[in-house]
């Protein structure tokens, strides 16, 4: 579940104490917005959406008319960005300042925790900034982080006196919002800082955890936002939701090389990111599991194969060790879904690594060995003692690979 800025202004921001410019929505009475333009002084319109470079695709403009700001908000609201459909436009107070900082709260696969980063150089792309100009402290969950964490961290960047004890408070107050809501991560960039010193969070997102129960304590609603989905995902969605046995999430991200049937929530997460850090390219993002009956998990991956399956370089089947899912159960019906793709479809050549633990591990292995084998299809295969970070690593550096050697070819 992810939202935008739009809902941090109205909803979280006000009630985290977070401060904000003013902002209209376009449902604004032409009076209203004649009277805020001309204390503003400058309004900028944004579109509601779930997009990233909105100002790149030009869905950001500054006005100073109310007449001609009416106009851009319905074209903005109109409008399409990287495939997604604003959900509405919005007008926000310009607010002039010469200093912006980055802030961004999430989840870290390397110390299993929530971290903070914090950057000087607000409004760039967080990628792009130097390691000396950004700072990341993980926080203990139990402990939270208080003002002189906070503190510290801005002292490491340079950040002293005044701007340094407010934007600290900031801080804290953003945490206590990422923590109390059941946020995965979130993103305020820029703070910006005008010359006397007050502080605005002008630009957010943020994405919440379906399964903490935080999430759906939040008094308000969340916004539900235009999508544009893929075939792939709404075949899979409508599965997903004829039945509660077993769950069969996916999340398309245009990748080419990897087909990742992944199991565990956060483990799929993790997975994920370990790929793309490696260059894996995964197709998608996935989150099977919770014990599915055969039925199920073959249909989920008949859906999987059919879909992706020929523009794979390689198939992934990985996740952490189970409690309750039975490995042999999924794992015959991965093996028959694949059998009977290659049936219909003739055969395939990719190399298929798997990494799972859990109960009848190993009478799952030995079916999907014989499958495999049956099929001529290059295979390893990693037992619980190997951790699924680099399983991870070392699938997606053997997609590189393969698909490297297909170049010279």
């Amino acid at each position: 579940m992810k939202v935008g800025e739009l809902y941090f202004l109205q909803e979280l921001a006000p009630k985290f104490s977070i401060p904000t410019p003013e902002f209209l929505t376009d449902a604004a009475r032409q009076t209203v917005l004649k009277q805020q333009l001309k204390a503003w002084g400058v309004g900028i319109v944004k579109p509601d959406v779930l997009s990233g470079k909105r100002g790149k695709s030009g869905g950001i403009q500054k006005v100073t008319d109310p007449q001609k700001a009416q106009k851009v908000m319905k074209r903005t609201a109109a409008k399409e960005f990287h495939g997604q459909q604003a959900r509405c436009a919005y007008i926000v107070q310009a607010v002039p300042a010469d200093y912006e900082i980055f802030s961004a709260i999430t989840y870290n696969s390397t110390t299993l925790s929530p971290s903070v980063t914090v950057s000087i150089k607000g409004g760039m792309d967080i990628e792009a900034v130097a390691e000396e100009d950004k700072v990341t402290m993980p926080v203990n969950v139990f402990q939270g982080l208080d003002a002189y964490q906070a503190s510290q961290i801005l002292t490491q960047l340079g950040v002293t006196g005044k701007l340094n004890s407010r934007m600290s408070l900031c801080l804290v107050n953003q945490w206590d919002m990422f923590i109390s809501t059941g946020m995965q991560s979130c993103e305020i960039n820029p703070w910006r800082v005008t010359k006397d010193c007050r502080i605005y969070a002008c630009d957010f997102k943020a994405t919440f955890d379906e399964t903490n129960f935080k999430a759906h304590a939040i008094e308000s609603s969340l916004p539900e936002y235009p999508t544009v989905q893929t075939p792939f995902e709404e075949e899979m969605n409508a599965w997903s939701a004829s039945s509660h046995q077993g769950q069969a999430h996916v999340s398309d991200l245009g990748g080419k090389r990897i087909l990742p049937m992944l199991f565990g929530g956060g483990a799929s997460t993790i997975v994920t990111e370990t790929l793309c850090q490696f260059g894996g390219d995964p197709i998608f993002l996935s989150d099977f599991g919770g014990n599915p009956p055969y039925d199920r998990m073959k249909k989920t991956a008949e859906i999987c194969f059919r879909h992706n399956l020929p523009k794979s370089s390689l198939l992934l089947i990985l996740g952490g060790k189970a409690n309750n899912t039975l490995i042999d159960v999924t794992f015959s019906a991965i093996a028959d879904a694949l059998e009977e793709y290659v049936e219909e479809n003739g055969p395939i050549d990719i190399p298929v690594i798997i990494g799972r633990g859990g109960p009848r591990l190993a009478q799952g292995f030995a079916y999907m060995k014989k499958s495999l084998e049956n099929l001529g299809l290059p295979h390893v295969m990693f037992g619980p003692d190997t951790p699924i970070t680099l399983v991870a690593e070392y699938a997606a550096r053997m997609a590189s690979l393969l698909d490297e050697k297909k170049g010279d070819k």
